[in-house]
């Protein structure tokens, strides 16, 4: 399979009249390389269904088609997903390519033509973090996954407890998954060239699925007052959303939390006992 080089994707570019918007995050992979790496450290075989999202001129697209058995691409920008379908038969004919022209952030399982199994994409950096959260919670088949995003999410995502970019992104990601980092990407590779690095973050569904949504929705409550003011210590951090300081730390020595401690400090399972500790103070 014949994979875009740096003219290809130029090229296409100007047939489109393509010109790259920062608001829909447009920077475009063009090494053959960079894109079959993410592929073989997708692990994507020929039994998955892929999820990609914004694909774009399609540079990672045909490499997902040649390892994979389907791939259901979402793009947001209709220029685009018209041109997609045109791109595969032209270089992966005879490949199973699904084209959606919808926003990712709203995507529901309804509005896919099959259930993907696996995710990999190149995502708009101001829409990273939402996008994997709104997917993992809507596609509960979505097994594991390898996104490409600005280098310093890529941190925020992976991060442990203890480390400098440990925060709500962390702490939500890993209510779905075991999150790791897979490796930076270089600036050079894309165009245009954007003014951040990259790195790329894998993700694995932890056994069983997720709780129950009341449970996610008492959690992430928890999680977003902690690091709305993560100086504080959790009892202070914390009065708003039980109430009072007092409240607060009644609450947090019930689920044998540290009310001194910070939430920088807490993995999800701590915050997942300080929000059911409330709900049993409250029964």
């Amino acid at each position: 399979m014949r994979l875009f080089g740096a003219g290809d994707v130029r090229a296409l570019a100007a047939e489109l009249d393509l010109r790259p918007t920062k608001r829909l995050g447009q920077n475009f992979v063009h090494d053959a390389n960079t894109v079959r790496r993410i592929v073989r450290l997708a692990g994507v075989g020929p039994d998955d269904v892929v999820l990609e999202v914004g694909p774009g001129l399609g540079s990672l697209t045909l490499p997902l088609l040649e390892a994979a058995a389907s791939v259901v691409a979402v793009e947001i920008d209709p220029v685009l997903a018209a041109r997609l379908p045109a791109t595969a038969t032209e270089r992966a004919p005879g490949r199973d390519l699904r084209v959606v022209t919808a926003d990712a952030l709203r995507l529901a399982p309804g509005d896919l033509p099959l259930a993907p199994d696996v995710l990999v994409a190149n995502l708009p950096y101001n829409v990273a973090v939402p996008v994997v959260l709104h997917l993992l919670a809507e596609l509960p088949g979505l097994a594991r996954g390898l996104v490409m995003v600005q280098a310093e999410v890529a941190e925020r995502l992976a991060a442990r407890p203890g480390e400098k970019a440990y925060g709500a992104p962390s702490v939500k990601l890993a209510w779905y998954a075991e999150a790791h980092r897979a490796g930076p990407v270089p600036r050079a590779v894309f165009w245009p060239v954007p003014g951040v690095d990259s790195g790329l973050v894998g993700f694995t569904r932890h056994a069983g699925g997720a709780p129950p949504e009341a449970d996610r929705r008492a959690v992430f409550a928890v999680v977003d007052a902690a690091f709305a003011q993560r100086r504080k210590s959790l009892r202070a951090a914390l009065a708003g959303w039980a109430g009072s300081a007092a409240a607060a730390e009644a609450v947090l020595r019930a689920a044998g939390v540290d009310p001194g401690a910070r939430g920088e400090s807490l993995d999800v399972a701590a915050f997942t006992a300080i929000a059911r500790a409330r709900v049993t103070a409250g029964s």
